[in-house]
Order: C-alpha cells, then sequence, then structure tokens
C-alpha cells in the first residue's frame, strides 16, 4: 500500500496578525508630513494564507463572506476584496513573484469605527503573503504598501499613520511618529495612573467618501497659495500667513499647523506624567477637528462633551478620519468601570445608537 510519501503533501498555511490602532493626537497630519501619536489597540485582525496552482485567489471572511479574482485581472469592486486585489497588483507590478492562493481574514476591529481596520487587515495580508512568497521586505515597506492600496486601489488618499500603526505599535507605548522622515520615537504611556478609554460611536464612516479626500485636497490648495511643499513647515508663530487664504483653506491649514504643536507638546506632557495637560490638549483636538477641519458630527461631539462632565476624564476627542467613528479618553485609572455606563446610557437616550466601550 501506499505510504503518506506516494500522496501530495499537506498545503502549508501562513498565517499573521495585525492589530488595529487608536490615534491618541495628531488627527489628518500624517498626510501633511506631520506628526502623530498611535498606540495598539486589543482588537485585531487575523489572515491565513496556503497557496495553490493556477490563478483564482479565492478569499473567504468570518464577517463578509466569500468573494474571488483572478490573479493578474484585478478590478475595484468597492469592497472588502479590494484591499487584497490592490496587494496583489502592486506587489506584482513592482516585480515581486506571486501565485495563487487561497485566503481566510477574520477581524474583531469594528469597521467605520475609526481604529484602522483596514490597515489591519493590509498588514496582517502583507505580512503573510511576504512569508508565503518569501518577498524580501521589511515592515516599513509594507507600511508604504499598504498607503499605496488605500490610495492607488481602494480610493482613499489616506496618509502613512495608520499602516505604520498596525506594523509597529505595541501595548503600553505609543509611537511618536514622524510621517515625513518615518522616524519612530516609543513613548512609555503612564498606564500605572490613567487608563486610555476607546468608544466606538456606533455611527461608521468610510475614508473612501468623498469628505476625506477633500480635506486633503483642501491641504494641497493651501499649500499652493503659500507656496509651501507642505504645512509641516509652518510653526504656529506663522499663523498669520494665513489671513490671506480662503475662509475655507485657511481653516483647514490652521488645524494641521495648531494640531502638529499639540503633538509635540502632548508629548512632553505624557513624559511628565501632566495628565491634565494631556487632557487639556485632548479637548483642543477636538475643538480643532470640529469646527476648523468640519470632520466631526453631532453624535461624536456629545460623547466628548459627557467625558468633559466626568471629573476623573482628563479629555477626550475624535479619533481617526472623522465623519463618525470613536473618541479616545484619558482618565483615572480603574475608573472606567464607574464613568463609562452612564457615559453610554445617556448617549442611546440621546441618538437611540448603542455606543461600545473597545478598551479597557
Amino acid at each position: 500500500m501506499p505510504g503518506r510519501k506516494d500522496k501530495d503533501p499537506m498545503p502549508q498555511t501562513f498565517q499573521f496578525t495585525a492589530h488595529g490602532r487608536v490615534n491618541l493626537i495628531g488627527e489628518h497630519t500624517d498626510y501633511n508630513d506631520g506628526w502623530v501619536l498611535p498606540t495598539a489597540i486589543p482588537q485585531k485582525t487575523l489572515v491565513r494564507i496556503t497557496p495553490t496552482n493556477g490563478r483564482e485567489i479565492r478569499c473567504e471572511s468570518k464577517q463578509e463572506g466569500a468573494r474571488s479574482f483572478i490573479l493578474g485581472e484585478e478590478r475595484n469592486t468597492k469592497s472588502w476584496i479590494d484591499y487584497i486585489q490592490g496587494a496583489t497588483k502592486i506587489l506584482a507590478d513592482s516585480g515581486q513573484q506571486l501565485q495563487a492562493f487561497e485566503l481566510y481574514v477574520e477581524s474583531d476591529v469594528p469597521v467605520g469605527s475609526g481604529l484602522s481596520s483596514s490597515a489591519a487587515l493590509e498588514i496582517a495580508l502583507l505580512k503573510s503573503l511576504r512569508s508565503a512568497f518569501q518577498l524580501q521586505l521589511r515592515d516599513e515597506e509594507l507600511a508604504r504598501i499598504g498607503q499605496r492600496i488605500e490610495n492607488e486601489f481602494v480610493g482613499a488618499k489616506v496618509g502613512i499613520m495608520d499602516q505604520m500603526a498596525c506594523a509597529f505599535a505595541s501595548f503600553g507605548e505609543a509611537l511618536y511618529l514622524d510621517t515625513k522622515t518615518l522616524e519612530i520615537e516609543r513613548l512609555k504611556l503612564p498606564l500605572d495612573e490613567a487608563e486610555l478609554l476607546v468608544i466606538n460611536s456606533g455611527v461608521s464612516h468610510r475614508n473612501s467618501d468623498g469628505g476625506y479626500n477633500q480635506r486633503r485636497s483642501e491641504c494641497e490648495a493651501a499649500c499652493s497659495a503659500l507656496n509651501i511643499k507642505s504645512l509641516r513647515e509652518m510653526q504656529t508663530s506663522d499663523l498669520a500667513n494665513l489671513e490671506a487664504l480662503p475662509e475655507i483653506l485657511k481653516r483647514r491649514a490652521r488645524h494641521v499647523i495648531t494640531e502638529n504643536q499639540r503633538v509635540h507638546d502632548a508629548v512632553k506632557a505624557f513624559k511628565a506624567k501632566d495628565l491634565p495637560r494631556v487632557g487639556e490638549l485632548f479637548f483642543a483636538s477636538h475643538a480643532s477637528m470640529r469646527d476648523d477641519y468640519a470632520v466631526s458630527v453631532p453624535e461624536i461631539d456629545f460623547l466628548v462633551e459627557l467625558c468633559r462632565a466626568q471629573k476623573s476624564i482628563f479629555g477626550a476627542r475624535l479619533t481617526g478620519g472623522g465623519f463618525g467613528g470613536s473618541i479616545v479618553a484619558l482618565a483615572k485609572l480603574g475608573t472606567h468601570r464607574e464613568v463609562v455606563p452612564p457615559i453610554l446610557a445617556e448617549y442611546e437616550k440621546k441618538w437611540g445608537i448603542s455606543a461600545k466601550l473597545l478598551s479597557p
């Protein structure tokens, strides 16, 4: 009787996970060559790949169902599979050797929550492809490819923060990231004194929708009018130079310039364990996103104001691209069990939507 050696070998699988991220401060600064301060959250995305023969790539998502496409014939479908298609197209176009595969993905990073569900998928996918097909790519290169998937295939003109955070961030520390140079300083968070609350509003957003890309175009228009390459070049001492701009462009540029400064100030405050100062910066950041950048929504504003009314919460702000999503708040250690339930109850009473505490 034939032994195991006469049978086809068991197919090898390659599996990686990537955690979502919450951005503590520094919103809409990354595509302006600015600074950001993200950290990892417990929720993660798992991708499992099994190389196969032929050209058909079969994909199954525990949350979204099954789809397939032909390697080399990628087409935008406005669905979750576009992240897979974008990866195979960009890798192949850059000379990487791929073959067909079966893919399985599952995730508990809420889609549309502003917590990098798409970037977590991209990084877990790219790490799995790197391992399966022995691609010589560093983590930083994977982050850049992930950004290209969004920019060139999905149609969201995002910066590189999300992909860098999903590739490099760890629990208990934030990445003080310069998005122009990609230099990283790992900042230990004072979690012996405080806790980060991440609350999903239940109002979903999509970065590929028009509002996000419009903000980027407005920043580019402001730079053109100011004769600079990026808003990174301007400091808060230069704000008077914005007065010559049209009102919309002035407000967009003012947010980015002041938000960059808030990132630097927050890093100093975290290092000094000056938690009230961090809270002030969170609230100021939210006001700037609401008023100057116009990316908040009434439900998010209400959540932030509910946090402001809690003495044990130092500060709160919209996190992520906006137009829905989540808030992040800094609170005294061990107080979330006391303060969060009334916030969620009041929110649901007001809007008829169930918000959810995702962390801690």
